[in-house]
């Protein structure tokens, strides 16, 4: 079964977008980007902040 990580090795900020990425098995370009778009809204804020604290890192 496949855990989500916050990424060790695609991270701008925290890795929350590359982790969510490697998961997902897409480019974390375009998850970054959906989090732009969320983020004008503040709940991409809100859910980034979370998943940055709530998400464990790689192992």
């Amino acid at each position: 079964m496949k855990k989500l990580y916050k990424s060790n090795t695609d991270r701008k900020i925290c890795g929350v977008c590359g982790g969510i990425a490697e998961y997902f098995g897409i480019d974390s370009t375009v998850v970054r980007l959906i989090f732009i778009i969320f983020g004008l809204e503040s709940a991409g804020v809100i859910f980034y902040i979370l998943a940055a604290l709530l998400m464990p890192n790689e192992p």
